[in-house]
């Protein structure tokens, strides 16, 4: 299906920003000449984010070809919250990607952390 990011086994946020001006070709060239990534040979999505932070693309490879995702958000809305460290590129959760798409930062020091549940011993004291 054109675009189902569902199927995606890997999230990579481009950090820094990209010249939205690209496309697909240009930024398949910033993959693999910046990040040294192979795009085709993945199931991956990669996010970027230009200076203003209320657009992205995300580009998806497909097995018969790559697809180009744009979202800009409306006015009145808000900033992607995106980080800037020139030339990175940082693996990302799927939990990750959705405080990103929520306007929140893919750092979240007070996230409630999932614990495995205490084994409680049989034998009481």
């Amino acid at each position: 299906m054109l675009g189902d990011i569902s199927v995606v086994s890997e999230l990579y946020i481009v950090c820094g920003y990209t010249d939205m001006r690209k496309s697909i070709d240009g930024l398949c060239t910033l993959i693999k000449d910046q990040l040294h990534m192979e795009p085709e040979n993945s199931s991956a999505l990669y996010l970027f984010c230009g200076r203003r932070c209320d657009r992205i693309k995300a580009l998806l490879h497909e097995p018969d070809g790559f697809v180009l995702l744009y979202k800009k958000l409306d006015n009145h809305v808000g900033r992607y919250q995106w980080p800037r460290n020139k030339n990175e590129v940082k693996p990302i959760s799927w939990r990750q990607f959705d405080w990103l798409m929520s306007g929140l930062e893919i750092e979240q020091p007070k996230a409630i952390q999932r614990r495995l549940p205490e084994l409680r011993s049989a034998v009481k004291p």
